[in-house]
């Protein structure tokens, strides 16, 4: 099974993803991990990876692909993968169905948890004054000006992702401000009805 999870920061992608690795026996692919991994393996695009970042460059599209491909390969992910944080753009999502469909498959799955931004970030501002009120230290993920840039950065390149997989019918969504258990039982709907058919 071979799955996109979309949807902005603090949705809650990472909880289900991580379900669905414990249910569904599926690898959970951060491409943070795969080209830190690559790097260290001294992979081919690893390794023209480790010259982009060293130089302090950013990783290009074809090198992320180049990562991916290689990471799908490997025979943990015989069973399927959960995609975490990759594509992140229209151009990254067109050149995975491209890299699959050379493998001879596609994705399985493209799932959003949609979720209202103005909420998480009451949510994340309510839980910096609930830490600092109990002397404990904010998170750097919990700083509320961060999260809004992050909120925009998802906004200009990752939102589109949605148009574009809804284009050819492979979008579903979720609610991702219901309980975490309902989140779950519907993307486990959607994944049974992709099973089935």
């Amino acid at each position: 099974m071979k799955i996109v999870l979309l949807g902005p920061p603090g949705a809650g992608k990472g909880t289900q993803a991580q379900r669905l690795v414990a249910s569904r026996g599926v690898v959970q692919l951060s491409t943070g991990d795969m080209l830190r991994a690559a790097v260290a393996a001294g992979t081919r695009v690893g390794l023209q990876a480790k010259a982009v970042m060293d130089a302090g460059g950013l990783v290009s599209d074809e090198i992320v692909i180049g990562i991916v491909s290689d990471r799908i390969d490997e025979p943990d992910c015989a069973n399927g993968f959960i995609l975490d944080g990759f594509p992140r753009t229209v151009a990254q999502a067109e050149a995975l169905d491209k890299l699959l469909k050379s493998k001879g498959t596609e994705l399985d799955a493209v799932i959003e948890v949609v979720v209202d931004e103005a909420i998480l970030l009451s949510r994340i501002e309510k839980r910096v004054q609930e830490t600092l009120a109990n002397g404990g230290t904010v998170r750097k993920d919990d700083n509320p000006d961060a999260f809004k840039q992050r909120l925009v950065a998802y906004r200009e390149q990752t939102a589109p992702l949605s148009a574009f997989y809804a284009s050819s019918d492979r979008l579903k969504t979720v609610d991702g401000m219901q309980p975490i258990d309902r989140v779950a039982a519907q993307i486990d709907e959607i994944l049974d009805g992709v099973v089935a058919a």
